[in-house]
């Protein structure tokens, strides 16, 4: 699909976004992408340095360091954001997340309590504090999801679970905004090409699990960010009730019930194997977190 430019410059112009998670990745690209489409954009993420590199290619954007794990920390980044935007925000993205590989049985148990941490309190917080700022009738919230919150895959338990409670939060948001003119999405991705999926893949047991086209490239196929960068700009243009990326993905949101089953029966060859690598790994979040996490 080709992206008209010029019709998302004129309806992104002027727009005051909050954007967490905009150190690497996701956030970066889409900061400098709204940027350059005329948005105002606040930043958001835990690396000071690439935090203020980004910043600095969205012409000095206020940003601050948080971690959005941190309620009353997101609270006051919200409201500074508001105020340095101009008195409000039009819109928020809750991209902040983290994973690292995870056996249900014998796997590292503070995966899973890290990530329900970062990627399910982390974006409750945000939209929370957002939530007064974008309740008008140009506000919207988009929370990224993945197409995990969908459909499972070996290794990902706690990645899923938590995309998936953020795909409920967002949309419980929907219904609870409509009475104040605004819209709230969920952004689903399968992977996108980052620094995040290279090192959620770069395991042992990830390689052995995608190496042999297990997932017959339904979940592991990496595709380009420019991808999910186009989608994020059209949704947030649109205030779309879902971003999918690629395109594909919005095909299977519908039938992820027929799907998981096809999924389930493409990764059994040398499953077990897989999994004793996966429990004797070290692995760490995809996203250095701050020492309260570890």
């Amino acid at each position: 699909m080709i992206l008209d430019s010029s019709r998302w410059t004129a309806t992104l112009a002027g727009r005051r976004v909050l954007i967490t998670g905009a150190a690497r990745g996701i956030g970066a690209a889409l900061a400098v992408r709204l940027h350059g489409r005329g948005a105002r954009v606040a930043l958001t993420g835990l690396e000071p340095e690439l935090l203020a590199s980004v910043a600095a290619r969205c012409g000095s954007a206020p940003w601050w360091t948080c971690d959005v794990t941190d309620r009353d920390g997101v609270a006051e980044v919200a409201g500074s954001a508001a105020a340095a935007l101009g008195g409000g925000l039009d819109v928020v993205v809750a991209n902040a997340g983290v994973a690292a590989q995870m056996p249900v049985v014998g796997g590292d148990p503070s995966v899973l309590e890290q990530s329900l941490r970062v990627n399910v309190l982390g974006v409750h917080n945000t939209l929370r504090a957002a939530g007064p700022h974008i309740a008008h009738e140009r506000g919207y919230a988009l929370a990224v999801a993945s197409l995990a919150a969908a459909v499972h895959a070996p290794l990902l338990g706690a990645y899923s679970a938590s995309k998936a409670a953020v795909e409920a939060l967002g949309n419980t948001l929907r219904a609870e905004l409509r009475p104040y003119g605004a819209r709230a999405g969920v952004a689903y991705f399968a992977e996108l090409d980052t620094d995040m999926t290279r090192r959620g893949f770069g395991t042992e047991a990830a390689s052995a699990l995608t190496g042999a086209r297990r997932l017959s490239g339904l979940v592991s196929a990496v595709t380009p960010l420019d991808v999910g960068i186009d989608a994020l700009e059209r949704g947030i243009a649109r205030r779309a009730k879902r971003v999918v990326a690629p395109w594909w993905v919005g095909a299977v949101l519908p039938f992820r019930m027929v799907a998981q089953p096809v999924v389930d029966r493409a990764v059994q060859r040398d499953l077990r194997r897989i999994l004793e690598i996966a429990r004797a790994e070290q692995v760490e979040l995809t996203t250095p977190q701050p020492e309260s996490h570890l």
